[in-house]
């Protein structure tokens, strides 16, 4: 089964970002429940993969 979401690390390498500068706008993103979906799971936040990538896909 194929995961359907991904994790910051995941995320912070598909954007080519630092640590902290993912960690950043993941949380701001789950704060303004906006331009992609965010869940957070206790501490830890998940990026809802169908929504980032057509965020991602939406930039090209």
């Amino acid at each position: 089964m194929e995961a359907k979401v991904y994790s910051i690390t995941e995320v912070k390498d598909i954007l080519g970002l630092s640590r902290t500068k993912a960690y950043d706008y993941v949380r701001k993103v789950y704060k303004d429940k906006s331009p992609f979906r965010v869940i957070k799971v206790g501490t830890n936040y998940r990026i809802i993969k169908s929504s980032f990538d057509n965020w991602l896909e939406g930039l090209n």
